[in-house]
């Protein structure tokens, strides 16, 4: 099984840390190969609410739904990496295999679609790992979330990499007649090795265009993020893959640069020097370039595009050829005025 992660980095919330001691198991293969080639083990999940709200000014959606907490998917760049350490478990291997589920997330939505004091705005699924990864397929939480959106005519957007989201067209198709629904595919290369590398169990490049194919010719309203662009690896990509989707039927594209907030530094540059060690210098020299002489930078407004002449290069670049494909347009607007909450279990009607 492949894994983006090929380390467990110390929790920074735990006062012990271990650090295994391999010398005198260099013989032993089989075991070697078992502390990284590890099965998905499913958590759940117990949390009494399940939508989360954010100020971030540099974040376009203010309230999103996250069923899942860590990802299959591996992608060794992944800033929600971080997020697992809260846990108790680690932002690598763990954050991969141990998959928190939230089994209560269509009936916690209900309820929180009940509240008098909801007022209705987008909420975005996901804002951090990701509503279609492999568990979806079994657990179906984001489908029966969609279910409740679409009872209620509640505004949703969608951001995922995977192509599952096809499955969902015929909800997708009722939420956008009535102006309900964006979706997003986050597509960061068109080389399928590259793919693989980055983001080892998402769907093919090919896959997530003929998905945005689909939603477009279905009505929906679709967009491609290239998120994220990563100096001296995909950036050069930034004209085909914008080329690609527009000719898919994407309205708009988006991009934010590579980040490496806190234990997802680590993880990636194990990931560079391991998978693709001929590109390692020259990425975290170009990044260090757009991050001012360091590796992140958390600042708002500058943390997701990044700063000086390398950031420059790649805000013109992808500028330039987003105009050229009419991929500067804005997704059309929600209709916040279907919204109605949804009907209780025993029947009674609302009064106000």
């Amino acid at each position: 099984m492949r894994h983006g992660a090929n380390i467990d980095p110390p929790n920074r919330f735990e006062a012990l840390h271990r650090e295994p001691d391999l010398e005198h198991l260099e013989w032993d293969e089989e075991h070697l190969r078992s502390l990284t080639d590890r099965k998905i083990e499913y958590i759940d999940d117990a949390s009494q609410s399940i939508v989360s709200q954010n100020s971030s000014p540099d974040i376009p959606f203010r309230c999103s739904l996250n069923p899942y907490r860590g990802c299959v998917h591996s992608c060794s760049y992944c800033y929600a990496r971080p997020g697992h350490e809260y846990l108790g478990f680690n932002a690598g291997l763990d954050f991969e295999t141990r998959i928190v589920v939230k089994r209560d997330a269509p009936r916690l939505f209900r309820e929180f679609l009940s509240k008098g004091n909801w007022k209705p705005e987008p909420i975005t699924f996901s804002g951090v790992t990701d509503c279609y990864q492999p568990a979806e397929r079994e657990f179906r939480l984001t489908r029966k979330c969609l279910e409740v959106a679409l009872e209620c005519r509640q505004p949703i957007s969608i951001i995922t990499k995977n192509a599952l989201v096809v499955r969902d067209l015929g909800i997708l198709q009722q939420l956008a007649a009535d102006k309900l629904v964006h979706v997003y595919l986050s597509i960061t290369s068109l080389d399928p090795e590259l793919s693989r590398d980055m983001e080892p169990r998402t769907s093919i490049p090919n896959a997530r265009l003929r998905a945005v194919r689909l939603l477009s010719e279905a009505g929906i309203p679709v967009g491609v993020m290239t998120a994220p662009i990563i100096p001296g690896l995909n950036d050069s990509e930034i004209p085909q893959l914008l080329e690609a989707a527009k000719t898919s039927g994407a309205i708009t594209a988006g991009y934010t640069l590579l980040r490496l907030p806190l234990t997802v530094e680590p993880v990636f540059i194990e990931w560079l020097r391991r998978v693709r060690p001929n590109h390692a210098e020259k990425v975290l020299g170009r990044l260090q370039q757009a991050r001012g002489g360091k590796l992140n930078s958390s600042a708002w407004g500058e943390r997701m595009v990044g700063q000086g002449m390398v950031a420059d290069q790649i805000r013109n670049l992808f500028r330039i050829f987003r105009h050229k494909h009419g991929l500067d347009r804005q997704m059309p607007p929600y209709n916040c005025d279907l919204f109605r909450p949804p009907a209780a279990k025993s029947g009674q009607l609302r009064l106000f």
